[in-house]
């Protein structure tokens, strides 16, 4: 076989495994309502709770976080600062936020650890119930049972998520914190999840 023919099999084996991908990351439907009506639940720092170190990272727990949500949006991160601990963000909303009839309403957009959400035109409620229903969330999987099923959290999908929100330091001193309350926005209003039981039933 030739180098033109090795080229041509190697684009076609390219073009495969990108629709295949596109296929498993395909949204999934939902019908109108609130599908998630409960706020996340969010305990005390469990007192007995150790230090988690993630490669350069040392993770210090902060509280316990137990979440039922609608993915709203998901971003793979390989070469920022955090993607070393926090290799995906997951885009959560709850409440107005998991229904069809108001996300229809807005544009969402995730990216650079951001999830900016702006209506369409004039609407009914307020950017605080929005901002207030939903949160973008750095997820660090406690295992690779949990980084596997992260992975395959398509948008759209109910998913229930179980941890710690955690501040994180890095050796050379480079830190971040967890938000540790659902009516922020903008910089240092993400949530910093080690995400211990993932459930999609």
């Amino acid at each position: 076989m030739n180098g033109k023919h090795l080229a041509l099999g190697a684009l076609l084996l390219l073009i495969g495994w990108q629709a295949i991908r596109h296929w498993e990351r395909r949204a999934f439907a939902q019908p109108d309502g609130i599908l998630v009506p409960d706020d996340p639940v969010q305990g005390e720092k469990p007192e007995d709770a150790p230090q988690i170190v993630v490669g350069r990272w040392t993770l210090t727990p902060r509280a316990t976080y137990d979440i039922s949500a609608r993915v709203l949006g998901r971003e793979e991160y390989r070469f920022d600062d955090l993607a070393e601990f926090a290799p995906e963000d997951l885009a959560l909303g709850w409440g107005l936020m998991s229904d069809n009839t108001i996300l229809r309403q807005l544009d969402m957009e995730q990216a650079s650890r951001f999830f900016t959400v702006r209506p369409r035109h004039e609407v009914s409620f307020s950017r605080a119930q929005v901002n207030e229903h939903s949160a973008n969330t750095h997820v660090i999987p406690a295992d690779d049972t949990i980084a596997r099923a992260l992975k395959r959290l398509r948008v759209g999908q109910i998913v229930h998520l179980q941890g710690l929100l955690v501040d994180a330091v890095r050796s050379d001193g480079r830190h971040t914190r967890t938000s540790l309350t659902r009516v922020d926005s903008g910089e240092g209003a993400c949530e910093i999840m080690y995400v211990q039981m993932v459930d999609t039933n």
